[in-house]
Formats: structure tokens, sequence, C-alpha cells
């Protein structure tokens, strides 16, 4: 097959800005309404925004996060990919001790053992890098092959990398990070070409596990918060003084915005009297309905759709099939804690305790994000020496072809 001159073009190596540059106008947007949803009126009511964010711990902290994620992305851009490829191992066994470390180590914070403590009153949440440590390592292995999976023996493998850090991570009682994990398990699959069949096959086999899930939730009369949750998603009424409050709340919070919102820190507003608990993390988007409305919530939407068709864009003209994983892993992450965050902020979702990328408080993830960001700027970056290298495989190619002709035409 021939590569077009425009297909070359668009498969040339470039330093990718539009990423970041999204990436980080959320990123600030979200230590508004993270000050916003912290919002204490008695700390004054008529300051800049500077000094409403410096008022608010939590937008204070994640200010502190943007500024080091610079670096981090710096950092991680400017590290080879190849690097990457050929260390992913040693990062899976990493990030997997750690898991295990946490489990065993931490102390449980309503029912998950998912956090360490570090020092200033700050904690680490292991699992967030998990999740990026599963996208390198199955990007490598599922990369090494023309046909992957397509032995029993190479199933397996597949399943067991993703298997692991998932199964600690459920462990930790981390539920929500092990959707996202294996929804990316089963979108990079069915990108790397595995055959169709068995990709149905398991589809098949994860919606006889939610329906049989479901079931248990309504009929087992079980008090897990999990099972709750669930119910609570059913029939929010019912469980108001429980798990339905937020999801009722963060409802009422986002119609009260109505077109254009109340406006940043109102007095009296939803958020500032804390109808909506942890409304500056998993319920942020309660605060920005509120605050911005509809209007503000269609411009959210809009910067966090050109994110993800960029994305998609970047990993159709990317001819390497390790950097080609790596940005759909990317992509299917954000595109889940995106969908599952506003969706069970506006009810149509079970609560499950996914951040909203970029805009929710959380070191941790956000530096998560950042990492994949990262990743997918430097596999842009990294793309030269690849599609060089398939253009002058497919040059001698067509030279040899163009030989095999000459002496059947001199002949006739």
């Amino acid at each position: 097959m021939v590569t077009s001159p425009i297909t070359h073009r668009r498969s040339q190596a470039h330093l990718e800005w539009l990423l970041p540059l999204i990436s980080y106008i959320l990123a600030g947007f979200g230590v508004i309404c993270i000050a916003i949803a912290t919002f204490n009126p008695d700390k004054g009511t008529d300051l800049s925004l500077l000094n409403y964010i410096i008022n608010s711990n939590s937008a204070s902290w994640q200010a502190v996060f943007v500024l080091v994620s610079v670096v981090v992305m710096v950092v991680v851009v400017n590290i080879p990919l190849e690097l990457f490829r050929s260390r992913a191992l040693l990062i899976y066994w990493g990030v997997l001790a750690l898991l295990i470390f946490t489990l065993l180590a931490s102390t449980a914070i309503s029912g998950v053992n998912a956090w360490l403590k570090l020092g200033w009153g700050r904690t680490l949440q292991p699992c967030e890098f998990a999740k990026l440590s599963i996208l390198i390592m199955m990007a490598r292995t599922l990369s090494l092959s023309e046909k992957p999976m397509g032995t029993f023996k190479d199933f397996m493998l597949v399943c067991i990398q993703f298997g692991v850090p998932a199964v600690v991570t459920l462990a930790q009682g981390e539920t929500g990070t092990v959707i996202v994990m294996g929804f990316m398990f089963l979108v990079m699959i069915l990108f790397s070409g595995v055959d169709i069949r068995l990709w149905w096959a398991m589809m098949a086999m994860v919606a006889l596990f939610v329906a049989a899930f479901f079931g248990y939730a309504i009929f087992s009369g079980s008090t897990d918060y999990r099972i709750t949750r669930i119910l609570s998603f059913l029939d929010p009424q019912k469980y108001y003084n429980s798990a339905g409050y937020q999801i009722l709340n963060s409802q009422m919070s986002i119609g009260s915005g109505r077109m254009n919102g109340i406006g940043m820190f109102v007095v009296g507003s939803i958020s500032q009297l804390d109808y909506v608990p942890e409304d500056h993390t998993d319920f942020i988007f309660s605060a920005i309905g509120e605050a911005f409305g509809f209007v503000g919530c269609c411009v959210l939407l809009g910067l966090y759709l050109i994110l993800l068709l960029r994305m998609l864009y970047l990993a159709r003209f990317t001819e390497d099939r390790f950097g080609q994983l790596l940005i759909i892993g990317v992509l299917a992450m954000l595109f889940l804690h995106i969908f599952e965050n506003i969706a069970m902020n506006v009810g149509l979702m079970p609560i499950t305790g996914i951040p909203l990328p970029f805009v929710s408080y959380g070191g941790s993830n956000f530096m998560t994000n950042i990492v994949g960001i990262a990743l997918v700027v430097n596999v842009v970056k990294s793309r030269s020496s690849t599609t060089q290298i398939l253009v002058q495989t497919q040059k001698r190619t067509r030279r040899k072809k163009r030989k095999k002709l000459l002496p059947i035409k001199s002949g006739q």
C-alpha cells in the first residue's frame, strides 16, 4: 500500500500543543471551581479571584499540583519513547508493588485502603498510577504481534497483566478505578486488531457480570456501600438519607444554575451551604452547573470533546502500533472519567467515585491525567523515525516490484 502525501504529512512528527493547551485551560478552570465549591464567606465576600483561591486550602493545593505538573509534563515528553517500551515491565512491577504495599499498610478511609499518607497532611493514591502502568504494559504486549491474543498463552498473558493490578485495586475498595481499568483493557484490545469474535465474547461476559451484579444488588438486601449506590441510582428518593442524597442534591444544584448560572462565590448557594458532599472532588460538576449554568456546562463539554477528538485524530495517523495503543489507552481512560463523572452528577449513572479529569480536586488523579497527555505528546514528537522507516520500506518494495516487471516487458 502506497502512503499518500496527505497521510504521510499527517503522520510526521511535530510538537503537539493543542492537547496541553486544553488540559491546562481545564486545570485553571478546575482551580477556580474548587475555590467556588469550598467558598467560606467568613473569610470575606468581596475579594479578588486570587484571594478566593488562596483562602481555599483545596484550591491552593490544586494550584500547586498544576504548577508542579508543568515540570512533570516536560520531563515525560522528553524521555525517549523507546525507553517506555523497553522499561514497561519495570514500571508495571514497580507500581504493582506500591499497590500491594498500600493495601497492606494503609489505614482505611470510608472502607477504602487506597491512600498512602505523606507529609503536610497529603496522601498518595497509587491505583491512579496503576492505570498508566497497565496502559504502557498492554501497549507493549499487544504491539509485539500482528495477531495479538491469537493463542491461548497470549490471551492469558494479556488478561493477567490487566487482572493482577485490577484485583489488588478492587481489594482496596476502589471499584470505580477498576471500572476504568476494565474499559481501557477492552478498548485497547479492540484497536490492537484482536479477533473480533473474541472481543465480542469478552463483551458478552462483561454484560453477564454486570447483569448479575445488578441482580444481586436488587435482591440480596446487602448493606455494602457499593450495593447501596446501585440501589440509590435506581430509586434515589428511597435512599435520600444515604447515597441518594448526593444524587438528588447534585441535580438540584445543576438545575438551579439554569441557563447562565448564578455566578461565582455566592453566599447562600447550594455549593456554599455544602448540600452536595464532595462537591470539590467527585461532584465538582454540580458546582459548575450552579455557578455557570447550562452555557458553562456546554463550554466545558466542548473542550472535552475537542480533547478526545484530537487524540483520536493523532492515533489515526500514528504508524507505530505501540505509540498508537498508548494514545488509544489514554483516550479511553479520559473518556470514561468524563462520561461517568458527569453522568453520575446528573443521575444517569450510579455513583462510582470517579473524578472529573483536570477539574476535580486531587493530586494523584491530576498527575495521572497530565502524564497521560504527556505520553500522547511524546508519541507524536517521536513519530518521525518510525514514519521514515515505513516510507523507506515502501519505496524499496515498489522498486523490487518494478525490477521484477522489467524482464517481462522487454520480452514482449
